[in-house]
């Protein structure tokens, strides 16, 4: 399959490393302008830089705003006024006792992890449809379906997202944008390395580190390792593509079969 995006416009939010810059990649390989996001002119800089390594004729643009603002978000829309396709990828995640979550904490999950998803398509959405065209993608988990016991925040937020994705594509019916949210399984970045180690032995090999995480709290994964970052890229690009032009209101699973589930 040809996966052809040029001419097509892109922007993915927390593009300077893991799962983000992976997508940033895949898109630009595929031809797609890119817009690589991250908070500083620095980091933005370096994934840039890291991008071109992969895809040396990369079409990119910088964009160093922090979109969690209303401020960064302005900024964001200053460079990239519109595109065809936005990837939201930017979340934090954390492990924390349940009842050790304050409101506070509470909120700033769902600052980030939803509200600047919300934010980004209510001001890039009316575009798209403006244009018969578009493609609106979250970056979900697994942990939206099955909740972790040790951060039931980010599970709930990642929940809210496959509600905020199923309501967008009600919004976006019949215009020629899709809207998707990706269950992304337990998958191998920097900072799940950092996770992986607030839960196993410290002082194991990052091979025996990641076995023993997936025995004692991912058991359930078919896969029985982490995923890599290009694997969920893979069904971004795919997804962005007009190839899947059929595919809108869904939860698309790149889990490693992590939920034990026959449906979607």
């Amino acid at each position: 399959m040809a996966l052809d995006l040029s001419g097509r416009t892109a922007l993915v939010t927390g593009s300077t490393q893991g799962i983000g810059l992976a997508i940033a990649v895949g898109l630009a390989s595929a031809g797609a302008r890119v817009g690589v996001n991250g908070r500083s002119n620095r980091s933005v800089a370096r994934a840039m830089e890291a991008i071109r390594r992969d895809v040396p004729d990369a079409d990119l643009i910088a964009v160093p705003a922090d979109v969690t603002t209303d401020d960064g978000v302005a900024r964001a829309l200053g460079v990239l006024p519109a595109v065809d396709v936005l990837v939201n990828n930017l979340g934090i995640f954390g492990a924390q006792p349940a009842l050790e979550i304050d409101d506070d904490e509470w909120r700033r999950y769902f600052e980030v992890n939803v509200l600047t998803a919300i934010r980004l398509t209510r001001a890039y959405l009316p575009g798209m449809i403006g244009e018969g065209w578009g493609r609106v993608q979250y970056i979900a988990s697994d942990s939206a379906v099955v909740i972790p016991a040790e951060m039931i925040h980010y599970g709930v937020s990642k929940t809210a997202l496959l509600a905020v994705s199923r309501g967008f594509a009600k919004e976006a019916a019949g215009t020629g944008v899709t809207v998707n949210s990706i269950i992304a399984g337990p998958t191998h970045t920097g900072g799940v390395e950092d996770f992986v180690y607030q839960l196993v032995d410290k002082d194991l090999p990052w091979e025996d580190a990641q076995k023993q995480f997936m025995k004692d709290h991912r058991p359930q994964s078919l896969l029985q390792r982490l995923i890599e970052p290009e694997e969920i890229a893979n069904m971004v690009t795919y997804l962005a593509s007009p190839l899947a032009s059929a595919t809108t209101g869904a939860a698309v699973r790149v889990d490693g079969g992590y939920v034990d589930s026959i449906l979607p």
